[in-house]
């Protein structure tokens, strides 16, 4: 099931609405002396291949987002902690400003559900006279709200609020509470007045608890959000950038922010929202319908002006646009390429003082066949691509063996490097003779065709995307392996937990070997040697040492599981998991973020159709 989408007209925020927001709260003044911390959730297991290197290299974008749209709204005692970084952090030892802070949020992506359980549930252990407002949010509340808490009244768990959407639905939540507020009455009390009055049902993106004991009655859900339309209007991020913690083994906050001179070595790679949405429909994602089919963007000089203001203030040259899909409309991208192809830093291009990598397909990179050395011109200098599978066996995107290898060299030849995205998947073979549909014989065409890096995951259920309920009623879904339970953490494509092959273990070796077949010894050597006759080839030859250290951590971690896919007993799951929690709006109906419950009304309906035409 995916998410619901409002009715068409209802999408959309009003334009300058998030603008006006901000202003608003910034000259009332009510937020200057509010102390808050936003915490991102970060599981250590997760440090594999794709993701090793960077995970702890990059500054999150969502954290920072909520930072800057803060700092921005006059919320200036804010401090931004990451748990790639501050491993040891523990809320109940935090003090802002000489005091606990009034706000404590909790940003987390599913993976990390038991480390932000950790810390809402540490949190909680403040007395009751200090306790902060406990705020959930990030991709875990848009999909799975209720994982935040605990069905067991001996060890409760759960935030005061949960928000389901973006920057807006946070600022209007605070907006609505600092009206609400009675002198230096606590935050937190105000919210739950506010939730016992129903003062909070007409926010659209928001859950919170019913009934005051320790676990509650049901969650309400106010609804899906209003997109913000135009994404020029989100905060700076250089304001997020100034607000980090700085890393330590501290269990407390330190008394000064990171020094603005080492945000560029701690986070060297910088993340930066350009376009969200996708015009593809596959059945395994959840964007598409997250988007609300809306395709959004900033302009041109709004990116330019973030470049050059990170780069001034603090020396940042890479940039990862977290976009959905960068080429999605081919016009709007070269509206946007020009731009930036145009614009100079400190007397030079931006070409020359910035990086930039994003996502795009195939498909439509094919598109921009002919514009790719404008596009370079604008400072991309590195392009992920969904390839998925070349053979069209688990979805067509226009993607084919001759395809890809095209746009791979297209892109080689303009100076972009192309890193490929595989998914492995149950009618894939490791090898094949006759064609090119076996795993190797498509890392070893991405390999010949100029591939740089290479991730290869295996297709796991997405929670909100269409194949989802599907997925576990198959039977396809792992419960345990060998005694070991599937835990949140291992839902990242890594680890083999949705298969419906009799000898799952060897699709968790394929994984493996296509790794090794890609990055090895001998590959690094031949670039080491081809490097004195095109140095074009350092980010190569760099790139095969950073995946053998990758896949070390991915042997350590993934191999014990092989080997209870082996040899242990295999539980799967019959029906996909239902909410933790009974869930409702506000008037007591079917909520929006239920969607095991739209998805059991879907199949009443179903199944009383065939009776109903017959009647």
């Amino acid at each position: 099931m995916e998410l619901p989408c409002r009715k068409a007209d209802d999408i959309l925020l009003k334009p300058g609405a998030l603008r006006h927001l901000r202003e608003r709260l910034r000259v009332s003044g009510k937020g200057a002396e509010i102390a808050t911390v936003i915490a991102c959730a970060f599981d250590h297991r997760t440090r594999m291949l794709p993701f090793i290197g960077p995970d702890l290299r990059m500054a999150p974008a969502g954290p920072r987002a909520i930072g800057s749209s803060l700092i921005e709204s006059g919320f200036e005692k804010t401090r931004i902690v990451l748990q790639q970084w501050n491993r040891n952090f523990r809320p109940s030892a935090m003090k802002l400003d000489g005091r606990v802070p009034d706000i404590f949020m909790v940003s987390s992506m599913s993976l990390h559900t038991a480390c932000a359980r950790e810390m809402v549930r540490d949190a909680m252990r403040i007395d009751e006279a200090h306790r902060p407002l406990i705020i959930a949010g990030g991709s875990i509340c848009v999909y799975e709200p209720w994982e935040l808490w605990s069905t067991d009244p001996e060890a409760p768990v759960g935030p005061d609020v949960a928000v389901t959407g973006e920057e807006f639905v946070l600022l209007e939540l605070l907006d609505r509470l600092l009206e609400m507020r009675r002198g230096d009455e606590p935050l937190r009390g105000v919210l739950l007045r506010a939730r016992r009055e129903g003062l909070l049902d007409n926010i659209p993106g928001l859950v919170y608890p019913l009934g005051d004991g320790p676990v509650p009655e049901a969650l309400v859900d106010t609804g899906i959000q209003r997109l913000l339309g135009d994404l020029d209007e989100q905060a700076h991020p250089v304001h997020g950038y100034g607000i980090l913690e700085t890393p330590g083994r501290d269990a407390g906050l330190a008394s000064r922010p990171l020094e603005r001179t080492l945000v560029k070595k701690k986070s060297p790679l910088g993340a930066m929202v350009m376009t969200l949405g996708c015009k593809f429909r596959c059945p395994y994602c959840p964007i598409p319908a997250y988007n609300q089919r809306q395709y959004r963007q900033k302009s041109g000089d709004r990116i330019a002006d973030e470049i050059s203001r990170l780069y001034t203030t603090y020396g940042l040259r890479i940039h990862f646009g977290a976009d959905d899909n960068f080429f999605n409309d081919a016009e709007r991208t070269m509206d946007i390429c020009r731009t930036l192809r145009d614009t100079m830093i400190d007397g030079k291009p931006l070409r020359r003082r910035a990086r930039i990598a994003t996502e795009v397909t195939v498909h439509d990179t094919l598109k921009l066949a002919d514009r790719l050395e404008e596009i370079r011109k604008a400072g991309v200098r590195a392009l992920w691509l969904g390839v998925e599978d070349m053979s069209g066996g688990l979805v067509k995107k226009g993607q084919t063996a001759d395809s890809t290898t095209q746009a791979f060299q297209l892109l080689r030849n303009n100076g972009i490097m192309p890193n490929p995205m595989l998914m492995h998947h149950d009618g894939q073979k490791l090898y094949t003779t006759a064609d090119h549909s076996g795993l190797l014989n498509q890392v070893n065409l991405l390999r010949n065709a100029g591939a740089v890096t290479l991730q290869v995951l295996m297709i796991t259920p997405s929670r909100g995307s269409k194949l989802y309920e599907e997925t576990f009623e198959s039977g396809m879904v792992i419960r345990s392996a060998g005694g070991r339970d599937v835990t949140a953490n291992m839902f990242d494509g890594n680890y083999v937990i949705a298969s419906k092959d009799q000898r799952p273990w060897r699709k968790q070796i394929n994984l493996l070997l296509a790794y090794l077949f890609f990055y090895n010894v001998v590959r690094a050597a031949r670039h080491l040697i081809k490097l004195r006759r095109n140095k074009h080839l350092a980010w190569d030859a760099g790139a095969q040492f950073w995946g053998m250290w990758g896949l070390a951590a991915n042997i350590r971690r993934t191999l014990p599981w092989a080997v209870r896919l082996l040899l242990g007993r295999i539980r799967r799951h019959c029906k996909a998991p239902e909410t933790r929690l009974p869930m409702q709006n506000p008037r007591g109906d079917i909520a929006s973020h239920d969607q095991s419950a739209h998805h059991r009304l879907i199949q009443k309906q179903t199944a009383t159709a065939p009776a109903k035409r017959s009647a």
